[in-house]
């Protein structure tokens, strides 16, 4: 009943969110065309699913073109973002107002396809890298057993970590987290973290 329930609302919510933020997904398309072209305006890259499955995962390009490459050739930068959670702050990467865009979650708005497809929920775990999954597990060994619970929800637009501090919360403190969700996962706590949800995402709090 949970699991039906679960989809029903990701259904709804999906289709209600694309068409009510369909003017700002094509404000910022636009916007990110003007200050970054030679690139397309979103990414898809592919991240880890529920139960270890890759999916496409889309998302506004808040970034310049080829950022990652960028970063692998630049071996001292790169170094300091492995050594703090696949983070930079400042980040040399962002475009003109990326910082902006990713604050206010402006470039988390393509997931409502993700979601509408079923790779995603409104609410799970966060979407990961499955290198950066795989080397935060091998630095971290003790978070293996919650990173087998946590992949046994789909992970979500918005989330337990996303309302408790996002990107300042540490890899390690995140995925007891997020297995915390997995464990506990109802309609009523989806309910009370989409509630909570608008304010973090106002204030920006934890976003970098």
């Amino acid at each position: 009943m949970y699991q039906f329930s679960k989809r029903l609302v990701d259904i709804i919510g999906s289709l209600v969110g694309i068409v009510l933020f369909s003017p700002i997904m094509i404000f910022v398309s636009l916007y990110i065309w003007a200050v970054s072209p030679g690139a397309s305006v979103i990414i898809n890259n592919k991240r880890v699913g529920r139960n270890g499955k890759e999916f496409h995962f889309y998302k506004f390009r808040s970034m310049i073109p080829n950022a990652q490459k960028w970063l692998e050739s630049q071996p001292e930068l790169f170094k300091k973002y492995k050594e703090n959670n696949y983070k930079l702050d400042p980040d040399p990467r962002l475009i003109k107002g990326g910082k902006f865009l990713r604050k206010y979650s402006f470039d988390e708005l393509p997931q409502f396809f993700n979601i509408l497809l079923g790779d995603m929920s409104i609410v799970g775990p966060r979407a990961y890298l499955k290198f950066e999954l795989k080397e935060q597990e091998e630095k971290y060994p003790e978070t293996s057993d919650d990173i087998k619970i946590m992949l046994t929800a789909k992970p979500g637009l918005t989330g337990l970590w996303q309302i408790s501090g996002r990107s300042s919360v540490g890899f390690v403190e995140r995925i007891k987290m997020d297995a915390e969700y997995a464990r506990n996962r109802s309609i009523f706590y989806d309910i009370l973290i989409i509630m909570k949800t608008p304010l973090v995402v106002i204030f920006g709090k934890g976003a970098y």
